[in-house]
C-alpha cells in the first residue's frame, strides 16, 4: 500500500481507531454519516475531521456510551496512556467563583486568563482567538447551562502541559445552548487524544444535573474544585 499523508486514515486503519468493523465504517461513509472523501476510488479520512466527529458524538452520548468511549480512548494509547488526573489538571488558581464575565467574549477571555494563571498557558491571546474561532463554528454550550470551551485543535506550542479552567458566573450568559450558560470549563490539551479523553470525562460530569446544581452553589473556588475532584473520583 502506498504511504498515506500524515493524519489520514483509510477504512482499514480507521476501523480499529473507532473500534468498529471495516464494513461499519464503509456504511457510515457511504451514507454521509462520517466525514471522508474518495481519492482514486478509495475512502480517505482526515484525523482532525474524525476527531471533530467524535467530539460531536461525545456531546450527544449518554453516560454508558461515554464510559465506553473513555475506555476505547485509553486503549488507543496502550501502555503509554497516562491517567487523566483532575487534581493535576484543575489547579486552584485556574478557578473563579464567581467568574467576572457578562458576555460571550469576556467569558472566553477571562477563562483563558485563568488557565494562564497556572503558568502552563503561555499565550493568552492566541488561546483566546483559537477558542473564539471554535465557538464561531459551533457553540460548545450544553442544554443545561454548562459550556466546555476548547480550541478546534490542541495548542501544544503554547502549553507546558494540559490545563483545565473553571468559572461559575453569578448570572447566565447567552452562549448558544438551550438555556443561559453559567458554568464554564476550558480544556487546554496538548494532543487530540488527551483532549477527547478530558472532554469525555467532563461530559459525563455535565450530564449529572444534580451535581451541576451543587457546582452552581459552591461557596468559593476551593469548594468548586473539591466538587470536581470528588465527582471525578466517583467514576469507576
Amino acid at each position: 500500500m502506498p504511504h498515506m499523508p500524515e493524519e489520514t486514515f483509510d477504512i482499514a486503519s480507521l476501523a480499529p481507531y473507532l473500534h468498529m468493523m471495516p464494513a461499519q465504517v464503509a456504511r457510515l461513509a457511504e451514507r454521509g454519516k462520517l466525514p471522508g472523501r474518495r481519492v482514486a476510488g478509495q475512502w480517505r479520512f482526515n484525523q482532525a475531521e474524525i476527531n471533530q466527529w467524535l467530539e460531536q458524538r461525545i456531546g450527544l452520548s449518554d453516560d454508558d456510551e461515554l464510559a465506553v468511549m473513555e475506555t476505547n480512548l485509553r486503549r488507543d494509547e496502550g501502555a503509554a496512556a497516562r491517567a487523566i488526573d483532575f487534581a493535576e489538571l484543575l489547579l486552584p488558581e485556574a478557578i473563579a467563583v464567581p467568574l467576572a464575565a457578562r458576555t460571550r467574549s469576556s467569558a472566553i477571555r477571562v477563562m483563558c486568563q485563568l488557565a494562564a494563571a497556572t503558568g502552563m498557558l503561555w499565550d493568552v491571546e492566541k488561546m483566546t482567538e483559537a477558542v473564539t474561532q471554535r465557538e464561531a463554528m459551533s457553540p460548545t454550550a450544553l442544554e443545561h447551562g454548562v459550556a466546555l470551551l476548547h480550541p478546534r485543535r490542541p495548542q501544544p506550542s503554547i502549553l507546558g502541559q494540559a490545563v483545565l479552567a473553571l468559572g461559575v458566573t453569578g448570572s447566565g450568559i447567552p452562549f448558544g445552548g438551550g438555556r443561559l450558560t453559567d458554568v464554564f470549563f476550558l480544556i487546554c490539551a496538548t494532543s487530540d487524544h488527551e483532549y477527547l479523553r478530558i472532554l469525555a470525562r467532563l461530559s459525563r460530569m455535565a450530564h449529572d444535573q444534580p451535581w451541576v446544581e451543587l457546582l452552581r452553589t459552591a461557596a468559593d473556588a476551593a469548594a468548586a474544585r473539591q466538587l470536581v475532584l470528588d465527582r471525578d473520583a466517583a467514576f469507576p
